[in-house]
């Protein structure tokens, strides 16, 4: 329960997971089957063959601690590769439970974790230029700082999932109840906690109205509570700076003419956050701009 995630949601995660690495293993050996000749590439023979990289530096986000780590641990394991973990400050102790597995399945050495501090951990080890992949999902900035670390930045390897301001675009001819129930769940799946997630929703104006009646209404609608409790859907928010943020914007936009148009949206039980509708945002707003990556919709 440390990251606040339903159990509907850390059971598909987890499933979700096992699935990709059952697949994986079975796409390498399929590609091992397909490379284990001479081929003819763009009029040339060739024979491919798939190496280790070397040493893997990876960062892994709070959000999808399974999912979205493993997707870079496990095709780097199976192709050799040694590999660092950074464990996440809030989310580690999931991985904290598999320390004992990978001690027993793999030689030692091969994976490490250290923990701590990102700003006073990460940097020394980047600077001493024997990092030769870099694993990271979290924020640009935060990707582009590790990055200048490196003394050679030019021959490392990189593997980013970044942050992004998604949208979600209604015509003026959609089913108004397809495009609400979509907008609710694209939004504030995990309360809006993940880099697919809708950020901002751009409607046309000929139907603005009516469209965000109806999403205030479902997501008021929005069952709310603790992650153990059955059908919660809004769980509280794990990272301890994020309500006083989302506070934030959603107090920019409306200091700049928007309004919050749920009722009771961005009130605060602890770290229990209703979600916010807020609308009309502009391009002059915080909102507009910013990848809130929570509860707020604008």
């Amino acid at each position: 329960w440390e990251i606040a995630k339903n159990s509907a949601d850390a059971a598909a995660e987890f499933d979700r997971t096992v699935a990709f690495i059952g697949k994986t293993i079975e796409t390498l050996r399929r590609l091992d089957e397909e490379s284990a000749g001479w081929r003819v590439v763009s009029g040339v023979m060739a024979f491919v063959r798939r190496a280790a990289v070397g040493v893997m530096m990876l960062l892994g986000p709070y959000n999808y601690p399974f999912n979205e780590t493993y997707a870079a641990l496990i095709p780097a394991l199976l192709m050799g590769n040694v590999v660092l973990m950074k464990i996440p400050n809030v989310g580690g102790l999931a991985h904290v439970l598999t320390f004992e597995v990978w001690a027993e399945a793999l030689p030692k050495g091969t994976l490490s974790f250290i923990s701590g501090s990102g700003r006073a951990t990460v940097p020394p080890v980047m600077r001493t230029g024997l990092v030769d992949v870099l694993g990271f999902i979290g924020g640009s900035k935060a990707g582009d700082a590790i990055l200048k670390e490196h003394p050679a930045p030019h021959r490392l390897k990189a593997f980013l999932q970044l942050d992004a301001k998604n949208l979600g675009v209604v015509a003026p001819d959609a089913d108004l109840d397809v495009a609400v129930g979509q907008c609710v769940v694209g939004s504030t799946s995990y309360n809006g906690q993940r880099c697919t997630a809708i950020k901002l929703i751009l409607v046309h104006h000929s139907i603005a109205d009516e469209f965000v009646r109806r999403l205030a209404s479902a997501v008021a609608a929005l069952p709310r509570g603790l992650p153990w409790e059955e059908g919660v859907l809004i769980t509280p928010l794990p990272e301890p700076k994020k309500p006083a943020y989302l506070a934030e914007l959603v107090g920019d936009a409306v200091a700049k003419g928007a309004r919050v148009v749920n009722e009771g949206g961005g009130t605060l039980a602890g770290a229990l956050m209703t979600p916010a509708v807020v609308f009309p945002v502009s391009r002059e707003m915080r909102l507009w701009h910013e990848e809130q990556f929570g509860p707020v919709i604008p």
